[in-house]
């Protein structure tokens, strides 16, 4: 099974894996703590290619509890605090397989052992008919008036993890220069070299690019190439991740992308930090994960470390954005699908807005995924456009579909918002508010499992913020 392994070595270690400057191998982790890993988790091989990742402590409240579902949660990567993740595999009828591990198994060494599951992009519908284009989600989005008021993007950092970004058919769709943010950009390691920035073949993640980019053209892209591409024949393209019988990427990259955006963000200046994380991946499957009550679990479980990722690159500034998947019964290759509340892991974090999809007309599309989440039930949030004809990255015809497409174009207007209102003067706890409060409700309820609290609405999202604007005057 493969598995993260949660270690605490040596207060320097910490330090030396948490400092971008410096270089701290899995060897080097693994010799620090390798006996009490070896007693407790007899059968472990680690994977040597995988980089350490620093894992921020969160602080809890007073008295201790659960992490606290609703309320910013305060992290620590100091050495005395934070540890340090690897990843491999372990034995499956090893002593973390099965519904508990036994008492002695968390050690002074050994924090825990989660799951390391396969992370997909939904499958892309083919033959689906487009309804509208990308022009109608540019008037829907009100873009010439978030333009008019200085709103597009400019000086916003936009990543988009995904199966790579080909920046120049973006450019062409689009009619505009884009721009890829090269020396930001970051790759998984893989048995074979990756494609240059903005330079993967087209597919999935050139289509999440373009969507992002119809509300903010100015953005500077960040091309995190997490996903592998397939080739017609179902194999992966690009030696990511190196086992190429997977149907999509690990996990435990994505832990490592989001340690690669902490330090963007730290790079950043305070005052005008604004970075946007694009992500229409998922685990969509049971298979690979503990079953939800299992310490180790990832599906519906705060504590597991990429959702530890989550919070604190929210608590840092970044608005994450997920999309709600696309329920099915099946995933690539025959896995199963959850049976119930599809919306899973990180989708569903109280802190990432989670996006379902509709069409230009206004109706929900039949693939966007129901609530509630497994993190948090009121999920998703709220709806962004999508099966409009735009990229053509799949095709002519092909539309830019499924929640795929939605949580881009969603991004792209918490981008184009970024631009004069970095997260020093609206939180991304304080944004995910109001988008939730001014989009247009689609039903009689409120609140509802297939909207969200309703579609995003430009207009009173520009409306809201300048009010906001002139109380602060």
């Amino acid at each position: 099974m493969r598995v993260m392994i949660q270690l605490r070595p040596s207060p320097d270690l910490v330090a030396a894996v948490a400092d971008p400057s410096m270089t701290a191998t899995t060897a080097d982790v693994a010799a620090d703590v390798m006996a009490g890993l070896a007693a407790h988790l007899p059968g472990v091989e680690l994977d040597p290619a995988f980089a350490p990742v620093a894992v921020p402590r969160p602080l809890l409240p007073a008295g201790g509890g659960p992490l606290p579902p609703d309320r910013p949660l305060d992290v620590s990567l100091a050495a005395g605090d934070a540890s340090v993740l690897v990843r491999g595999t372990i034995p499956d009828d090893g002593p973390a397989s099965g519904a508990a591990p036994p008492p002695s198994f968390v050690t002074a060494d050994v924090v825990g052992v989660f799951s390391d599951p396969v992370v997909e992009h939904s499958p892309v519908p083919v033959g689906e008919t487009p309804v509208g284009d990308w022009h109608d989600v540019e008037r829907l989005l009100g873009v010439a008036g978030l333009h008019a008021e200085g709103l597009d993007g400019a000086g916003v950092a936009l990543a988009v993890l995904d199966t790579g970004v080909n920046a120049a058919h973006a450019a062409r769709r689009l009619g505009r220069t884009v721009t890829v943010d090269a020396a930001r950009c970051w790759s998984p390691p893989g048995d074979r070299p990756a494609p240059a920035p903005g330079e993967s073949g087209v597919g999935h993640g050139t289509m999440c690019a373009f969507d992002a980019l119809i509300a903010a053209p100015q953005a500077a892209l960040i091309d995190i190439p997490l996903l592998p591409s397939a080739r017609p024949d179902g194999t992966a393209t690009g030696g990511l991740p190196p086992d190429s019988s997977l149907p999509g990427g690990l996990l435990s990259d994505a832990v490592a992308a989001f340690a690669h955006l902490r330090g963007v963000l730290e790079a950043q200046p305070a005052e005008t930090r604004a970075l946007v994380v694009s992500n229409s991946w998922g685990s969509f499957s049971p298979e690979g994960d503990f079953p939800a009550g299992h310490p180790g679990n990832y599906s519906d479980n705060a504590a597991h470390p990429f959702n530890l990722m989550v919070a604190a690159l929210d608590r840092m500034g970044a608005d994450v954005l997920f999309a709600a998947g696309d329920r099915a019964r099946e995933r690539p290759g025959g896995r199963r699908a959850f049976p119930s509340r599809p919306i899973a892991g990180a989708n569903s974090h109280p802190r990432a807005l989670s996006v379902g999809g509709v069409d230009v007309n206004g109706g929900r599309t039949g693939c966007s995924s129901r609530g509630p989440g497994r993190l948090t039930a009121r999920k998703p949030d709220v709806c962004a456009y999508t099966r409009f004809a735009g990229s053509r990255a799949f095709g002519e015809s092909e539309p830019d579909s499924g929640t795929s497409a939605a949580a881009p174009v969603a991004a792209g207007l918490v981008a184009a918002v970024r631009t004069r209102w970095p997260a020093a003067r609206l939180s991304p706890a304080q944004l995910r508010a109001l988008l939730r409060r001014t989009a247009e409700d689609r039903s009689e309820v409120g609140f509802d499992y297939d909207y969200g609290y309703g579609t995003l609405d430009p207009g009173a999202i520009v409306a809201a913020l300048d009010r906001r604007s002139r109380s602060a005057a």
